[in-house]
């Protein structure tokens, strides 16, 4: 179990490196091109199955447990080590990440997004996983600073080389939010360490904020909160993501959406409420406050990209959902309970199967129709998928109907229980602020319906989203029948499709991981 989980880790770091390396005669295969992206394709492959093979060898009957520990010094004059493991909270993430990597190096393989050489295209995906996957397994708040650092370069150079139009600006934004938040978060760690006496995170856990003052903690909660914060994104730190997935091809949407979005989330269940509980409890309701108007806000943002005339883009209405998912994430996890951190945990899985499907199925219309704004994909001249692709549209309406938490698919355990803990949250906390929250929480949901519904009509039917069957006059003439869902597309997608029904229907196979560890996390690791 322990060379598993540093295989995983590892792995995607030798296999970039051998990316750039000139391929063995007999590796070739017809192009240098094709055979660096079956590369890609084979480690990731490689790198999911290891994940497997580590979820199946987890000790499922004590999930609050760390497993598959690795301890040993690395910079003993800084007291850092190279420790690592996983539990309930951490596993689930990493298969995800490995899983939707891995579907994104697939699809790449058949469709590669216009830009420079495949090779740095596949390394800079490979060096991104691996910096995810040790996000999710290091237990050293050092290690946790340089694994969330290292996704930064590869997706600010996936979104600037192979990008869509205005890519440099919207690299060159997330960069500079991410980064300016981050050099905010490493203050508040090594404020911790420091004051603490040691970065590991299992034993400041343990101690539960014990060894660190009222002061210190309030600091230390809102330097690290502020990075995270941008990476989550939480409103109104969150404007570097429409550009960001705008511009993005379409497997670096994905990947930005179903795995970066959730080491912000995670760093707030791994560090900030069982390390510094009297900072969390005091700043609980400012993020809760935060999370429920991102709610709302990403909603209404989205129900004015999807109306007629409004010249919304496609991607960028999936972005700013987002914001309003996450914000269910947020929510969960300000309720400082059992409940509403396992709720927040689920959500984040949740959101990373269906967003990730979405921005998969915005990228085929895209590549189809040559656009994604929503006005020339509506009328009677635009998509309508339903007549000209079928499976396409459907696919799309089921990815709406699950995003918009439709009760027995994987989007509605998630937001419901971050609601239910907002109902009746931890000690301490005042009740009807939390009720406040959960009455917007209530109506971001009844606006996320209105504004997914409106896309489905608009896209899949062929309506212009306004009722009267007027098609807008600004839609250009359309083409004839799209090519439906092709035999890559049906691979890539298949699992997405399948993992968000299970999950859906059986939410115990999750909650049944994550909940021991949570229950442990915020005892103080007792």
């Amino acid at each position: 179990m322990q060379i598993l989980l540093a295989a995983i880790v590892v792995v995607p770091l030798v296999g970039a490196v051998a990316a750039l390396l000139p391929a063995p005669p007999g590796l070739k295969g017809k192009s240098p091109e094709q055979a660096v992206l079956r590369h890609g394709v084979t480690v990731t492959g490689a790198v999911l199955a290891l994940s497997v093979a580590l979820a199946a060898g987890f000790d499922h009957d004590h999930p609050a447990r760390m497993q598959a520990t690795t301890d040993i010094s690395w910079i003993p004059a800084l007291g850092i080590r190279i420790h690592l493991g996983v539990d309930g909270v951490s596993l689930p993430l990493l298969v995800l990440t490995a899983l939707l990597t891995f579907l994104c190096a697939l699809y790449s393989y058949h469709r590669m997004p216009a830009g420079p050489s495949p090779k740095a295209f596949v390394a800079l995906i490979l060096v991104l996983e691996s910096g995810t996957l040790a996000t999710f397994a290091v237990l050293d708040l050092m290690l946790f600073f340089l694994a969330f650092e290292t996704v930064l370069i590869p997706m600010y150079f996936l979104i600037a080389r192979w990008g869509g139009e205005s890519r440099e600006r919207a690299a060159w934004r997330f960069i500079l939010y991410t980064l300016l938040g981050s050099v905010v978060m490493l203050l508040g760690l090594l404020l911790i360490g420091i004051k603490g006496g040691t970065f590991d995170m299992v034993a400041l856990a343990t101690d539960n904020g014990s060894s660190l003052s009222h002061t210190t903690q309030l600091i230390a909660v809102l330097a690290i909160g502020v990075g995270l914060a941008v990476k989550a994104p939480m409103w109104p730190l969150h404007s570097w993501l429409p550009d960001a997935h705008t511009a993005a091809p379409t497997v670096g949407s994905v990947l930005l959406a179903g795995v970066l979005l959730k080491m912000g989330t995670y760093g707030f269940v791994r560090i900030v409420l069982p390390i510094t509980p009297d900072g969390a409890h005091t700043f609980a309701p400012y993020l809760a406050a935060f999370a429920a108007v991102g709610i709302v806000y990403g909603s209404l943002v989205c129900l004015a990209l999807a109306r007629s005339g409004a010249k919304g883009d496609l991607k960028r209405l999936i972005a700013y959902s987002s914001v309003g998912h996450m914000g269910f994430v947020l929510l969960g996890i300000a309720t400082l309970t059992p409940t509403g951190v396992n709720g927040a945990l689920f959500a984040n899985i949740a959101h990373g199967l269906i967003t990730g499907l979405l921005f998969f199925l915005v990228g085929a219309i895209k590549d189809r129709y040559g656009t994604s704004d929503l006005d020339s994909l509506s009328g009677a001249t635009g998509a309508a998928l339903y007549g000209r692709a079928p499976r396409l549209g459907g696919l799309l309406a089921f990815g709406a109907v699950a995003s918009l938490g439709l009760p027995g698919l994987a989007g509605f355990w998630g937001e419901m229980l971050a609601m239910f803990a907002s109902f009746r949250p931890a000690d301490g906390l005042s009740r009807p602020a939390f009720l406040t929250f959960m009455a917007l929480a209530g109506l971001g949901t009844l606006l996320t319906a209105a504004y997914l519904l409106v896309v489905v009509r608009r896209v899949c039917m062929g309506g212009d989203g306004d009722g009267d069957g007027v098609t807008p006059a600004t839609a250009p003439s359309g083409p004839g029948p799209f090519a439906d869902v092709r035999s890559y597309e049906f691979a890539a997608w298949t699992p997405l499709v399948v993992l968000t029904v299970l999950a859906g229907l059986w939410p115990a196979a999750l909650l049944g991981l994550t909940d021991p560890a949570v229950q442990q996390l915020l005892a103080g690791g007792k």
